[in-house]
């Protein structure tokens, strides 16, 4: 991954500065003074969604909301995200099928723009990535980060750069680079 010094890798914060960002990305005011809730879905109303979980063995519900997820040709499609203290879930909002689960312990980091925009990439080795939006990256992170750190001691490693890469598929690696432009944030993608 090539950001020369605009990358900055963010583990355990010095001064007990718990958030992930620890000043190296601009956040949104709302985002800043926002309440966490966790479960914005109310995963533990819904059946089909607990049976899912149950059926893993996981009924700890850290995080739930909607994200869009970026498919290796380019697509945006709609997900559930469950966050629980061993797996992420991607499941489709239509049918409550699981498309995906990925075990926290495969996660080796979480990529992020220093800008203000909702994209996040996670990085699983043994896996093709995932490169996602949520209006509630900031919160999704720093629960990844907290859950990672208590259940295995074990920093994730929170990746600042406005260009990284990640693998959209077994055989496609993605560079995505952020930059601010009139009017917003301009984000590009190239094949390599």
């Amino acid at each position: 991954m090539d950001g020369g010094d605009e990358d900055r890798s963010v583990g355990e914060v010095d001064g007990g500065d718990h958030t992930p960002f620890a000043g190296g990305k601009v956040r949104r005011k709302a985002s800043r003074y926002r309440e966490h809730r966790g479960d914005y879905l109310h995963v533990s109303s819904r059946p089909g969604l607990m049976r899912i979980l149950e059926k893993q063995g996981d009924t700890s519900i850290l995080f739930a909301d909607k994200v869009l997820k970026f498919t290796g040709s380019g697509k945006m499609k709609r997900r559930i995200f469950i966050l629980t203290d061993f797996a992420i879930y991607l499941i489709d909002p239509e049918t409550e099928a699981m498309t995906r689960r990925i075990a926290l312990a495969a996660v080796e980091k979480v990529c992020l723009s220093k800008l203000s925009d909702n994209f996040f990439a996670i990085i699983i080795p043994t896996e093709y990535d995932l490169f996602m939006a949520s209006t509630r990256k900031t919160e999704l992170v720093q629960v990844m980060v907290d859950v990672t750190k208590s259940a295995s001691d074990y920093d994730l490693e929170v990746l600042l750069s406005n260009r990284f890469e990640y693998n959209a598929s077994a055989s496609l690696v993605k560079e995505v680079s952020f930059e601010e432009s009139e009017g917003g944030i301009k984000t590009k993608f190239l094949w390599k």
